[in-house]
């Protein structure tokens, strides 16, 4: 492991922060509020990532629990990633996983999926805390229309590097020597990653497209500091050293540039305006798979709704 690439140890701001993200909420109902940094005014993409989102941290009181209905994705891996809590994954191909702390669940909708995420029986019955990030991973152009699939990796089952008051859980892709067990479609990385109060961390500059998302505490780079719930976007080829201000739990995620833009309309991710209108079409139609055992669906939004987003 190399946790000191050559680099100075502290580089001037102005040198490594490109942009900070300040995510916006985003209530799914019931109360539950999310934080998106991604898509943002500021950032639309890092690497593959199109969409990042905070789950939390909440309880879910007796009596009630998460219940995203089934809905579809195209042209998209996502990935669940629990700090606390867990979630019920079901999805179109048959899977039923149980998503726990530490674990990472990557589903690949490719040419269309369909999932539903919930509390799972046994804790409806009691408070239940509820904390982790999802996020959106772009495929390729050459895999937009590649079988979906679903994969877990259990916590015990992913590479840690651990080493002076350093704590880094590598989840997807590849970072400090290491690679991760999932499968993925393009160059990235995606790190779990817990310092100690004073402890630095450099972070590698061999992907062009890199950012930290601050879970807990603050971390300073070179003069600035940063704190819980801030997006922090590096320039590229620069270096860049962290520091924990307090014990600080954070999210290293990246890679290189897509190949060309891509549009977003509500759950669906896709190179062509076209392909999202078709998978439009196929939900309005129910021409998607159903969940076994699920008979409840999230309605297409109105049409109302501004056309797909194009983003760079």
């Amino acid at each position: 492991m190399n946790w000191e690439p050559s680099q100075p140890k502290e580089p001037c701001p102005d040198d490594s922060v490109d942009v900070v993200v300040v995510p916006r909420s985003s209530d799914l109902g019931d109360g539950f509020i999310v934080q998106r940094a991604l898509p943002s005014a500021k950032r639309r993409m890092i690497g593959p990532f199109v969409f990042f989102d905070q789950m939390g941290p909440a309880v879910m009181t007796s009596g009630k629990g998460l219940d995203v209905r089934p809905h579809p994705h195209i042209g998209l891996a996502t990935v669940t990633y629990m700090f606390t809590g867990e979630i019920l994954h079901r999805d179109s191909l048959g899977s039923v996983q149980p998503i726990q702390p530490g674990a990472v669940n990557w589903m690949t909708a490719g040419s269309g999926i369909v999932h539903s995420e919930r509390t799972p029986p046994q804790l409806r019955a009691v408070d239940a805390p509820l904390f982790g990030i999802q996020s959106w991973v772009a495929l390729p152009k050459s895999q937009e229309e590649t079988a979906p699939s679903f994969v877990h990796h259990a916590e015990t089952g992913l590479p840690v590097l651990e080493a002076e008051g350093k704590h880094v859980r590598v989840i997807a892709g590849s970072l400090y020597g290491v690679e991760a067990p999932v499968k993925t479609f393009s160059d990235m990385f995606y790190a779990d990653v817990t310092l100690e109060a004073n402890t630095s961390l450099n972070v590698p500059a061999e992907h062009e497209e890199r950012a930290a998302y601050i879970v807990e505490g603050s971390m300073q780079v070179g003069r600035d500091v940063f704190e819980a719930g801030q997006l922090v976007v590096f320039k590229p080829n620069t270096p860049v050293t962290l520091k924990a201000q307090t014990r600080t739990r954070l999210m290293l995620l990246g890679g290189e540039p897509m190949d060309g833009p891509r549009f977003i309309w509500w759950n669906f991710v896709s190179s062509s305006r076209e392909r999202i209108e078709q998978a439009k079409a196929d939900w309005r139609a129910q021409r998607f798979d159903a969940v076994p055992g699920e008979t409840e669906f999230i309605a297409l939004p109105p049409e109302k709704n501004p056309p797909p987003v194009k983003y760079p």
